[in-house]
């Protein structure tokens, strides 16, 4: 897909979590070609700088750093390190997650423990980090991704429709709470995409007899979504062009969960 490049996020700080692969690259190279000033905050943090240089070499401002968002320790260690390079934060995209596909009576305590911290603590961690910045700096839009598994649920991710159901509520909350301070905070909910961790989802559904074909996706939402379409979503809700959009659930599924 074509997006005009206009400057639209000239002069702000964005920072995306989980912002060296997949949507979260997508996303950090359109906020960067936008003009923002963008710090890639990802686990593989060798793949967040690689990201980085790879924008800075095209004359835009990007920095990658490697941390763990469900840590509290290496949030505020990021956090703190993007506010000394750029200053504060008008821009959070929560993008960081990942999934576990198993029938309910195999999950480990364990295995809940993890998904709920990557999925949903680090969107605690990360917002209770950066919202004081942006409190300071008289405002700011904060972007969570959730999924279409946060109202449509799938047998064998019971586990991970909970995550996305809690990144649903805590966009709506934060935004509730903060609205009359210039806070602005809104749910990215996006369908099956093309990405290795969209291709693993449906691999690992399909080994659990779920019907997740490219040709069964195609009768609930047309195609695979591309992570540009997720990207260009997450750039709306960024920027100012929707700066009476609070507390909503965008979904980028092209009526996956409409039928």
């Amino acid at each position: 897909m074509s997006i005009k490049i206009d400057g639209r996020l000239a002069g702000k700080v964005a920072i995306v979590s989980g912002g060296a692969g997949g949507c979260g690259a997508a996303a950090s190279e359109l906020f960067a070609a936008q003009g923002a000033k963008v710090a890639i905050i990802d686990r593989n943090g060798d793949a967040a700088e690689t990201l980085a240089s790879i924008l800075r070499d095209r004359g835009l401002q990007a920095i990658g750093l490697g941390a763990d968002v469900s840590s509290q320790a290496d949030v505020e260690r990021a956090v703190g390190a993007v506010r000394d390079r750029f200053g504060n934060a008008n821009i959070l995209f929560n993008h960081a997650g990942t999934l576990i596909v198993k029938p309910f009576l195999d999950i480990e305590e364990s295995e809940w423990d993890w998904l709920m911290g990557v999925n949903v603590k680090s969107m605690f961690l990360m917002t209770k980090a950066v919202l004081p910045q942006m409190l300071e700096a008289g405002g700011g839009s904060i972007v969570c991704t959730s999924s279409i598994s946060a109202v449509c649920a799938t047998p064998g991710e019971v586990l991970y429709d909970a995550t996305k159901g809690a990144c649903h509520m805590f966009a709506r909350a934060i935004a509730v709470e903060f609205r009359d301070r210039g806070i602005r905070c809104n749910a990215l909910a996006p369908g099956f995409i093309r990405t290795p961790h969209g291709m693993r989802e449906l691999e690992d559904l399909q080994a659990m007899g779920v019907d997740a074909t490219e040709a069964a996706i195609m009768q609930q939402q047309g195609r695979l979504c591309e992570p540009s379409e997720v990207a260009a979503a997450a750039l709306f809700l960024a920027s100012d062009e929707s700066s009476f959009v609070n507390g909503t659930h965008l979904f980028v599924d092209n009526c996956f969960s409409a039928v």
